[in-house]
């Protein structure tokens, strides 16, 4: 037992030393400190422990089980310093991008690994010697209850504690990263274990007949596109820009008399700018990630979680597969944060993106970085050299970071006053979405001074809400309400969307529609059918869209219900809807929804492309 003990607590530290020193895990005050000291303990004394049902020979067990776990913390720093991510289980079995690393196994080496396996060496060499000598007694059932009462005891608590810093912690589970900071290295395989087998578990029970109910679907609802406005791109580059928590209501909105984002209202009454005022995000849990995943595929993100995280392996019909197999376009992801931030690494590949330029790319300096990365001006400013290197025509995407909550700016870099509504968030709110405009307005001038302004079609899109429900009260200030009702906090589930092309008529958009909808639109616009493809959208432009925006927890938005957790509303007014035939009406809309909402998740969940 004492033998145990001793094991457990050098395990302990060796993990927590390990995961403080070699990983990135961006560790911030007391207690995210403190959860990174006893994560490791929970874990350890569960695994250890479990030699102890062995009958014979629970020293043997015990150095085995000591041994792999050493090997799993090493295995998994080395694969760190390639990637700034960590192994997950199909990577492991599939040795996906365990090949890309190759030769180079042996620079990620370091002349202090040693230490890593030291404590094993050391101790079988004093078991061997007899000069440590263990007698191996049969563990009392009391004693055993105890152990392993006490490791799930502390694991639970880890759990509870890391949930009061990081809501939705598993259920989000939006970084590697973070699962490890807070519930450490073991706790993290664990987890990959249950989501790897849950989504083995999806794709082995689906069949057939549910494809055949998707197409049939999706066959019914496509949209025709619009002849005025498909093949007016055709041949042109592509780029997209992930406006980062930009809501509708900061187009043409003032603080202290200016304009919070003029570039971007500018863009609005641009004579080659289609701007769509009524556009929805649909995002779930994955937020970020969601809208991406909608952005490119035309498929709603997942009821819980993100797909990003546990469907990086599936097959798509992703934009940028589609352009390389149509018109040979390259593809290329900017983004200023670490790759393994939402799995981006793995599901780029299954999109088919050629190039992901991430945080080992640019030049990142301390007093330029935001929360989640490399500020916007600089980002914008290193990704241009990069955009030079693709051959054309390309599919680019820019995925900005200092419009992100919590909305903090160097005061060096504000050009705008905050609010003064009294809520940090809030108030900080129109400093970085001034901060994120004048970026933006940066990147332009670079684009028409290249040439590429003239040849390129840009979506701009703005990928989810900013200010939740949890600041009603400084936002009805904002907006000069009362109150923010239900109703009003959906109609700020606007987010901008500008699709800029050279020589089109210019104007605004009033139709409904959502980030399911770009895919193809902007398909139809460089000239390829999309009647082939498994897509939940339709084209905004096509006289057959049909005006319904469902959201991820079974809402849905239209020019004249909208519908909200069971209730409908006249959007307008904001009255509830009692007339009966209009709610017969509304009732409809709503079964329509929640079938197209659970086909989506079909194709996902069954990776049934």
């Amino acid at each position: 037992m004492q033998f145990y003990i001793f094991m457990v607590v050098i395990l302990w530290l060796k993990t927590y030393i390990t995961q403080l020193s070699q990983f990135n895990l961006g560790v911030q005050g007391v207690l995210q400190h403190f959860l990174l000291l006893i994560n490791p303990f929970g874990s350890t004394l569960l695994f250890l422990g479990i030699a102890f049902f062995s009958r014979k020979r629970k020293t043997f067990w015990l150095m085995i089980i000591y041994s792999l776990m050493s090997i799993l913390l090493y295995a998994n720093t080395v694969f760190y310093r390639s990637f700034s991510d960590f192994l997950t289980w199909p990577t492991i079995f599939s040795g996906k991008n365990l090949g890309d690393m190759g030769g180079s196994i042996l620079a990620l080496l370091e002349p202090y690994d040693f230490l890593f396996f030291i404590d094993v060496f050391v101790v079988l060499f004093l078991l061997k010697s007899k000069k440590l000598t263990i007698t191996e007694k049969e563990i009392g059932r009391r004693k055993l209850i105890g152990i392993f009462s006490l490791a799930l005891g502390m694991s639970f608590l880890n759990l509870a504690v890391a949930e009061t810093d990081r809501p939705q912690l598993l259920t989000r589970g939006f970084d590697r990263n973070y699962i490890v900071k807070y519930l450490g290295l073991y706790n993290y395989i664990i987890y990959d274990a249950v989501e790897s087998t849950r989504a083995s578990a999806q794709r082995v029970l689906a069949d057939s007949n549910d494809m055949t109910e998707v197409l049939n679907f999706t066959k019914s609802h496509f949209a025709e596109p619009n002849p005025e406005y498909f093949g007016i791109a055709e041949g042109l580059n592509v780029i997209y820009i992930h406006l980062e928590s930009i809501e509708e209501f900061l187009i043409g909105y003032e603080l202290h008399g200016e304009e919070v984002t003029p570039f971007l209202n500018s863009l609005v009454e641009d004579e080659n700018t289609l701007y769509f005022e009524n556009f929805f995000h649909q995002v779930g849990q994955g937020k970020t990630a969601d809208a991406e995943f909608m952005m490119d595929n035309s498929l709603y993100g997942l009821p819980q979680g993100a797909a990003f995280m546990t469907k990086g392996r599936n097959t798509y019909h992703a934009l940028p597969a589609i352009l390389n197999q149509h018109g040979n376009y390259t593809s290329a992801v900017f983004h200023g944060n670490g790759g393994g931030f939402w799995n981006r690494l793995e599901i780029y590949k299954s999109f088919g993106y050629d190039y992901f330029f991430d945080a080992n790319y640019f030049y990142m300096p301390e007093g330029e970085l935001a929360e989640y990365g490399l500020n916007d001006k600089p980002f914008f400013k290193q990704s241009a050299y990069l955009l030079e290197q693709l051959p054309e025509p390309f599919y680019a995407k820019f995925i900005t970071v200092t419009n992100h909550h919590p909305y903090k700016l160097d005061e060096e870099l504000a050009t705008i006053d905050k609010a003064e509504t009294g809520d940090a968030s809030v108030d900080g709110y129109f400093q970085t979405a001034r901060y994120a405009d004048e970026a933006l307005e940066e990147f332009f001038q670079y684009l028409e001074e290249s040439g590429l302004l003239d040849r390129t079609l840009i979506v701009m899109y703005g990928d989810h809400y900013a200010i939740s429900e949890n600041h009603n009260e400084a936002m009805a200030q904002i907006l000069g309400k009362e109150e923010i009702t239900d109703v009003d906090h959906v109609h700020r589930q606007r987010v901008p969307l500008f699709i800029r092309i050279p020589g089109i008529e210019g104007k605004t958009i009033s139709k409904y529609a959502g980030q399911i909808d770009v895919q193809p639109t902007v398909l139809h616009l460089l000239g390829i059918d999309t009647s082939d493809y498994i897509h939940f959208g339709t084209d905004i432009l096509s006289d057959e869209h049909v005006e319904i925006v469902p959201f991820r927890n079974g809402n849905f938005v239209s020019p004249d219900i909208f519908g909200i957790d069971g209730q409908y509303y006249d959007p307008i007014t904001g009255t509830e809807i009692l007339e009966e035939e209009i709610l017969q009406q509304a009732e409809k809309i709503q079964l329509a929804v929640e079938y197209e909402l659970s086909l989506s998740d079909q194709v996902v969940n069954g990776d049934l492309l």
